[in-house]
Formats: structure tokens, sequence, C-alpha cells
């Protein structure tokens, strides 16, 4: 698995993850930017996404659902807050009903994923996650976010091994 690093910092209010893969930032890029690349990895393997909205530029939105194992959907959203292709991209994500619109109810956080290429090629991916509040984190935390974006980001080598073949 890619991910190398996974740190929550409680007094920051963050959750951070740092992955990395035999790939240039370019092509990683494309991970985020084609919605058919992003929704193969984002969400746990149990929980695959389906992205019917994708716009990646500054003030765009996003929705997506994941299909749980049992055939349940659970809707999210992101709205772009900033894009500086091929290196940063920062949403605020959150919740949805069945409709794809945000569910009050839930917390959103911030987070930002930065591209950094290293010898190789290779290519650092970092996301940290900002929650508003303590209570927002470990609300997050408990329902699974840290596990789910390990799982989600450890499926990336196989799509970007499919390049190589």
């Amino acid at each position: 698995m890619s991910v190398t690093r996974l740190e929550k910092d409680r007094a920051a209010l963050t959750m951070t993850v740092v992955a990395e893969f035999e790939t240039s930032v370019q092509r990683a890029w494309r991970l985020w930017a084609d919605p058919r690349q992003l929704e193969r990895w984002w969400g746990p393997p149990t929980y695959p996404a389906t992205f019917v909205e994708h716009d990646l530029t500054p003030g765009g939105s996003m929705r997506y659902y994941m299909t749980g194992p049992e055939g349940e959907k659970h809707g999210g959203w992101w709205r772009v807050l900033a894009v500086e292709p091929p290196h940063r991209i920062e949403v605020e994500d959150g919740f949805a009903d069945g409709e794809g619109n945000p569910n009050p109810g839930m917390p959103t956080t911030t987070f930002t994923v930065t591209l950094e290429e290293l010898a190789g090629p290779r290519t650092r991916i970092t996301i940290v996650s900002r929650f508003p509040s303590a209570e927002a984190m470990d609300q997050l935390t408990d329902m699974g976010m840290d596990e789910g974006i390990t799982a989600a980001v450890g499926q990336i080598d196989d799509i970007l091994g499919e390049d190589a073949a």
C-alpha cells in the first residue's frame, strides 16, 4: 500500500494522509481531474463511488454517491475552492441526501490535496482534512473516515499499474 503516513492532530483539528506513487505528477493529477478515474478509487473498496457531477474549477461542484455492499447509497458533495493544476486542489466536503443536496445534520470538512514531484518519476500526494470542531472530528473519525481514506488511496496503485501493462 502506498499510504506512508496517516496523522491526526486533534489540537489543530486536522487529519493528514501522505501517499507516494511510482508516477509523474501529471499522471497523478488525472486521478482527480478525470471523474471516471476518481470514481475508481474514491471510497473504500466495498463502497465504490459514482460521480454524477464533476466540475474541477474554482467555484465548481462535484456530486457523488458511494454504493455499499447491500446496494445502499451514501451521497457526498464537494464545493471546489481552489485549483492549481497539476499541484493543488482545495474543496469543502460534505454529506448529501438522496437528491445530492447537502445534509445539514452532518459536519463538513475542508480538504487540501497537494501533488509533489519526487525523483523517479515519483509523486507524493498529501491530503489534509480540516475539521470545524473537535466534536466534528470525533464524529467523522468514529464513522471510519481514517480507515476509509486509507483504503481508498490504497486502490490507486492498481489503477496506475494498468498504465504499465
